[in-house]
């Protein structure tokens, strides 16, 4: 054997030469360029996305890193579409730990939704780059790379509409004329990121009137386009991939017609009434009103504000709508609600004497207060030793004798126009 001096190897490409005191042989491997190179075990494969959401028609690239020995972690894709370098957050390896595995190491990738081209990619200083396309799709991807005993994943990959974070709506003009007219809605579907998502179906609906269309694409920007043509004041709504918007289109006031219920506890059967305002520059040809109890009223061609009386017979919640037209034929129409409480009965009281000679003429009171309607009659109960025993009257007050000396009891009820009724009691002593 010679001498350590005198023996070298050195490696070229698949190669060994071997130089033994000046004596040179050459073997070669030919075998070895038909072996693919693998990751050896106990490599990491870590993939990145360079963004948060693919287009259904578009396609992103995807880094993918070998590592001899690197640290594994969990890799989704970037929560700010990129931004920033656009590779993820998430490492390979910790710093110093770990080697990139050898230059032409190859790596095969599988996708569940779309492809992966090419398929199988060889490493250049420990890095692999593809690229993903949707082919039209939507959903959320999870894409894998294998090489050797080693694999790595990127998972929840947003894909076309599934990518779809939120959607904002818009209308142009938001106010039409009194007639009513046409407005543009916009939608703009957006990922998490606020980055327009492009091939996105978007449907429109309304409250009121027409849309045309009523399902549009999303364009480059993100952006789907609808028209609305109402004679109506209208809620548009806009669906992306369950992600909602509205947006409401109103008519111009011209009448400036408002109205005001009346505030503090009112109860049924006592008298009411609302405010009602027009614009003061506005030509009205009639104000009519709806009290929601089945009653309505026309106020004709008023101007500035005007109170309106009612009265409600029942309890209960009522809508209450003032409708006003202009002289050009527009109308506008405003509500209010207004609550009606049971009816309280009436307080009553009745004045009398503590003591009045028997068989002589005495005058009694019934004196009325409280939330009351109109009264319409009193109806007296003296007793059976009165004349006369009872009495129904107009008047609150009457003229009773009694033919019996002793305490005597006189009793009245008041009946109103409207609500419940009211009861009192008075004792008399009847002496001789």
């Amino acid at each position: 054997m010679l001498p350590q001096p005198a023996r070298r190897n050195v490696r070229r490409a698949g190669r060994v030469l071997a130089v033994f005191a000046g004596l040179s042989v050459t073997l070669a491997s030919s075998s070895c360029d038909k072996v693919p190179l693998l990751a050896p075990t106990g490599s990491v494969i870590t993939l990145f996305a360079t963004a948060a959401t693919v287009p259904s028609n578009g396609s992103m690239e995807i880094v993918g890193t070998v590592i001899e020995q690197g640290t594994a972690s969990t890799t989704t894709p970037p929560a700010n579409g990129g931004a920033g370098g656009g590779t993820g957050t998430t490492a390979t390896s910790t710093p110093g730990a770990g080697t990139p595995v050898h230059n032409g190491t190859v790596v095969t990738f599988t996708t569940t939704i779309g492809r992966i081209e090419p398929s199988e990619a060889r490493t250049d200083n420990g890095q692999v780059r593809v690229r993903f396309h949707a082919d039209g799709q939507s959903g959320t991807a999870t894409i894998t790379a294998f090489s050797g005993g080693a694999s790595g994943k990127l998972e929840n990959l947003k894909v076309g509409s599934a990518g779809a974070e939120r959607i904002l709506l818009s209308a142009n003009p938001q106010a039409l004329a009194c007639s009513g007219g046409s407005s543009q809605v916009s939608a703009r579907v957006e990922d998490v990121s606020g980055v327009g998502l492009p091939q996105v179906p978007v449907v429109f609906t309304t409250t009121k009137g027409q849309l045309n269309p009523s399902t549009a694409t999303t364009d480059a920007s993100g952006v789907a386009n609808s028209t609305l043509s109402t004679s109506q004041e209208a809620t548009v709504t806009a669906n992306a991939a369950g992600k909602t918007a509205t947006a409401t289109v109103t008519l111009s006031p011209r009448t400036g017609v408002g109205i005001t219920s009346p505030t503090g506890q009112i109860a049924a059967g006592t008298p009411t009434s609302f405010t009602v305002t027009v614009a003061a520059t506005a030509n009205i040809s009639n104000v009519s009103i709806d009290f929601g109890d089945g009653g309505s009223q026309n106020l004709g061609p008023i101007s500035g504000s005007t109170s309106v009386p009612h009265t409600y017979i029942r309890e209960g919640t009522y809508t209450v709508t003032a409708v006003a037209s202009d002289a050009a034929g527009c109308s506008e129409r405003v509500s209010t609600g207004v609550s009606i409480l049971p009816g309280q009965p009436p307080t009553v009281t009745i004045t009398a004497p503590e003591n009045a000679p028997v068989n002589t003429s005495v005058v009694v009171s019934a004196n009325v207060t409280g939330a009351t309607s109109t009264v319409v009659r009193y109806e007296w109960t003296f007793g059976t030793d009165a004349l006369p025993q009872t009495l129904s009257t107009g008047s609150r007050q009457v003229s009773v004798r009694w033919l019996a000396t002793g305490p005597k009891v006189i009793s009245v009820r008041v009946i109103q126009a409207s609500g419940p009724e009211g009861d009192a009691v008075k004792s008399i002593n009847i002496t001789p």
